[in-house]
């Protein structure tokens, strides 16, 4: 087998049912990292792959682990760890993708940040794959809740990053728990010395499979990028659609409902635009692809995995209306355009606060992003008179017109108009939804100049506000600048604080100086958000989901005590032994502020999410 050229799947030992899904995602031809991993894995061999992120080597991993899976047995037969819980998530997704064929197949993610107990709980019904982050799978082994006597396969994926991210001491003690029959395989881009001791320790004679090169997807598609600035991401995308010379397009969002509400908003608009997502039934999503295909649309707005294995000669453009949270997907994504040797182009919307994966895909992929500007509005109505005057070229030579110079002369005797003004009649009836010229000024631009004026006010604030104390904590900022929503999760559902913070920063894209005051009650939370906010961040709000819990935000309409809870001091008093001198538990010193927490935004940083910080024990009715 390794002595033959592999250029097709099925010329690889792999069950029917997986051979069936990869025909489903359009998975034919293996990638070469597929190509040499998958025989070698199959026989059972430690190996040790060097490849790029975007290579494919989650499929070159994972087909030969699906394929020995022994689906009556419940307890966990293989362990994936990867660095982040995002890519935790997506490993998992992919597993699920590629197994999806395979009856009863159970893939679990675990990782830091989620609920143990929803953890621990999936684990006693039982899951044929692992797949988490090195933190929480040690967690689980050490309660005692994930076995590994019938473990025969470990992966690391991403070593270099996991290893670089200071989960050296996690990763060895789990390779030291593992039976040690199992198989040990890992994947890395780089090999700095830390992964070669991991190697040295837990891999035994492995395989060595080597596909590093150079990435041919990015180098022959086009990069840019825009940045967000405070204005309607969907009138900044529609530009982008008109101004960029495309046959056929792709626009990438997050989310199944941003595909359905993001495709209405352009058809609406005049784009022939159809939606593309997971719950769209098969002999549909089929006709949209051959509707893409012969021309009768021009757009799909579409999420990763249904994307994944598109392959449409005239998508000349990817546009990632949603930036990806790895670099593998955006990959991924740019991979659909430049095919059959024509030239591709991918433009990406970023936000302020998502600069730095930007600049981490330029780093992996080895590629710099050119930043671009928003097309100005004259300069899209000069491109669709362009357009206008192309389709009006191709049709001089039609044979048909003599009729309608009759029609025009019948006209303008009816109407009483010369030549030039019915003509000029028939352009603004042509024009539609979309004008061939504006009048005024441009409220894209208007938007940004008051964007950059409330940023620049903003840090003047700061820079003003007065110091409440000696450690330097600033007062937060007066109501008149914020409005107060209620959100209907709180204590009672397991959030704290950095989950309403890194939800807020992470989907609505809110840098830090935009969230006020936070009180977190028992059923509910109120946030301090600016009055400012678009409507697309509006939409956004109402659709978050914490701890997989919809928050239906809600605007309140009255006074809300946003204040710090008043600390009492402890001690006695001059005229005597303090007014309650019963002990303090930890729950009575919550119950005297009603059981709320605050949260002051002036003195709090935005969380970073490890799976090896130790849960937050103090229970203070403090300003946290």
């Amino acid at each position: 087998m390794q002595n033959t050229v592999i250029t097709e799947f099925r010329q690889l030992d792999l069950s029917e049912n997986i051979l069936i899904a990869l025909d489903d995602i359009g998975f034919t031809s293996p990638t070469p990292i597929q190509a040499a991993s998958i025989p070698l894995l199959m026989t059972g061999i430690d190996a040790l792959g060097k490849a790029q992120t975007g290579t494919g080597k989650t499929a070159a991993f994972s087909l030969p682990l699906l394929n020995k899976l022994n689906l009556t047995q419940r307890k966990p037969q293989a362990i994936v760890m990867a660095p982040t819980r995002e890519l935790a998530i997506q490993v998992a997704a992919e597993i699920k993708l590629l197994g999806k064929k395979i009856q009863g197949l159970t893939v679990l993610e675990i990782y830091g940040g989620a609920s143990i107990t929803d953890q621990i709980r999936a684990l006693r019904s039982g899951a044929h794959i692992i797949v988490g982050t090195p933190g929480r799978v040690k967690d689980l082994i050490n309660r005692d809740r994930l076995q590994l006597d019938e473990v025969h396969t470990f992966i690391l994926d991403e070593a270099d990053e996991m290893l670089k991210m200071g989960f050296v001491d996690d990763v060895t003690w789990i390779m030291e728990q593992a039976p040690e029959t199992a198989q040990r395989v890992l994947f890395s881009a780089t090999m700095p010395p830390m992964v070669k001791d991991i190697v040295d320790r837990f891999l035994r004679t492995p395989a060595r499979i080597d596909v590093a090169g150079s990435n041919r997807t990015v180098e022959k598609v086009e990069q840019q990028f825009w940045v967000v600035k405070g204005v309607e991401k969907e009138e900044a995308m529609a530009r982008f659609l008109e101004i960029e010379q495309t046959d056929a397009s792709i626009v990438f969002v997050r989310t199944r409902q941003d595909t359905e509400r993001l495709a209405d908003w352009l058809s609406a608009r005049g784009f022939k635009v159809a939606a593309l997502h997971g719950d769209i039934p098969q002999s549909l999503r089929e006709r949209t692809v051959d509707h893409i295909k012969s021309g009768v649309i021009d757009i799909l707005i579409a999420t990763d995995v249904v994307a994944r294995g598109l392959d449409v000669a005239r998508i000349t453009h990817v546009f990632n209306f949603d930036i990806t949270n790895d670099v593998e997907s955006y990959i991924h994504r740019i991979g659909r355009t430049g095919r059959a040797g024509r030239a591709g182009k991918a433009i990406l919307l970023v936000r302020t606060n998502q600069i730095r994966m930007l600049r981490t895909i330029e780093r992996v992929t080895s590629t710099r992003m050119e930043e671009i500007q928003l097309p100005l509005r004259d300069t899209v109505a000069e491109a669709r008179l362009a357009r206008l005057a192309v389709e009006l070229q191709e049709q001089k030579e039609s044979e048909n017109l003599d009729v309608f110079v009759g029609l025009i002369e019948k006209l303008k005797t009816e109407i009483d108009v010369d030549a030039v003004t019915l003509a000029a009649i028939l352009l603004k009836r042509q024009q539609g939804n979309r004008p061939l010229f504006y009048t005024g000024p441009d409220p894209m631009i208007a938007a940004i100049e008051r964007d950059s004026r409330r940023r620049r006010d903003d840090r003047e604030a700061r820079d003003r506000a007065p110091r409440d104390n000696a450690r330097g904590e600033r007062r937060h900022q007066g109501s008149t600048d914020w409005d107060i929503y209620q959100l209907q999760v709180g204590r009672e559902q397991g959030v704290q604080v950095k989950d309403i913070v890194g939800a807020i920063a992470n989907e609505l894209g809110l840098e830090k100086q935009s969230i006020g005051s936070i009180k977190l009650a028992p059923s509910c939370t109120y946030v301090q958000l600016p009055k400012t906010m678009s409507t697309e961040i509006l939409t956004q709000l109402k659709q978050l989901r914490i701890r997989q819990k919809a928050t239906e935000a809600k605007l309140v309409d009255g006074h809300v005590d946003m204040d710090p809870p008043r600390r009492r001091s402890g001690g006695s008093d001059r005229n005597g032994p303090r007014r309650d001198d019963r002990p303090r538990s930890a729950d009575d010193r919550s119950n005297r502020t009603g059981g709320e927490r605050r949260y002051n935004r002036d003195r709090s940083s935005t969380p970073s999410s490890t799976d090896r910080r130790p849960p937050r024990t103090d229970r203070r009715p403090a300003v946290v």
